[in-house]
């Protein structure tokens, strides 16, 4: 590919052509990209996924469901399928995953505070900003999750929100 086209300021559909070159971007962004499907499988998945929200190591992830691949407090202690928890029903991320695949509605930068289990097994509440699009790849409707962990601005955000009052 010539480096021409990354200097031309041309929409990213110039380098269609070049998967090589959009999997190198698609895996060195910072936000976890997940494709999933009409249930709520996983079915692709980019490498910060793994590092940030895959709650045991070299664990197979794909076709399993959202909240059961991200570590979801509630499926792992109610030992359920996600869908199928307590918690389910209000789960902020399968209603917007749902939302976008049954009326192509787009979801943008939602904000989200839950309990995960981290890889160490320990129970922990982060703070996550969250995107859900409607993807069609070859005549089957894909749900594009796009996941971030926004825990330690919100905590530096609470920190200095805590110093005003104490100084006030």
């Amino acid at each position: 590919m010539s480096t021409e086209l990354t200097h031309t300021n041309e929409r990213f559909s110039v380098l269609s052509k070049s998967s090589e070159f959009l999997n190198l971007i698609l895996n060195n962004i910072t936000s976890c990209v997940m494709l999933l499907d009409k249930d709520l499988k996983l079915r692709a998945y980019n490498d910060p996924f793994l590092s940030i929200f895959s709650n045991k190591k070299d664990e197979n992830l794909l076709y399993r469901r959202c909240g059961e691949v991200i570590g979801c407090a509630y499926q792992i202690e109610e030992e359920k399928l996600c869908g199928n928890t307590s918690m389910c029903h209000s789960c902020e991320l399968r209603i917007a995953a749902l939302q976008s695949y049954a009326a192509n509605k787009a979801i943008f930068k939602e904000k989200i505070t839950k309990p995960f289990f981290n890889f160490e097994g320990k129970k922990e509440i982060k703070h996550l900003q969250f995107s859900t699009r409607l993807f069609t790849f070859k005549k089957e409707k894909y749900i594009i999750l796009i996941l971030e962990d926004i825990t330690e601005l919100v905590t530096a955000k609470e920190k200095i929100h805590h110093l005003e009052t104490d100084i006030l």
